[in-house]
């Protein structure tokens, strides 16, 4: 089943997001080469695909999971919460309609 993980940033998450990053993407790279991941992206803090100094409010992620708990886990261990850029992270079933 799919799930929706839902981040939210602390205040000035920038420079931390930029300092984990890499790590993050990785995670996801792995997610992709199993045929797992659905879309993954950042919430601009401004109208604009590139927010520049504004940063990012959060992210979200839609990949595919054994349970709740196996995406908990996966969410858990992200880079951005060991990094603090997360203040809050929440992982929700999402149900796949369209397209």
């Amino acid at each position: 089943m799919f799930y929706a993980i839902l981040s939210e940033d602390v205040d000035d998450s920038l420079e931390r997001r930029k300092r984990a990053r890499s790590k993050h993407i990785e995670r996801l790279q792995d997610l992709k080469k199993q045929g797992r991941l659905l879309l993954a992206g950042p919430h601009p803090q401004i109208d604009s695909e590139d927010p520049g100094p504004a940063g990012f409010s959060g992210s979200l992620i839609v990949a595919e999971f054994d349970s709740l708990e196996s995406a908990q886990s996966w969410a858990e261990a992200d880079p951005y919460i060991e990094a603090g850029v997360y203040k809050h992270v929440a992982v929700k079933p999402f149900k796949k309609v369209l397209p």
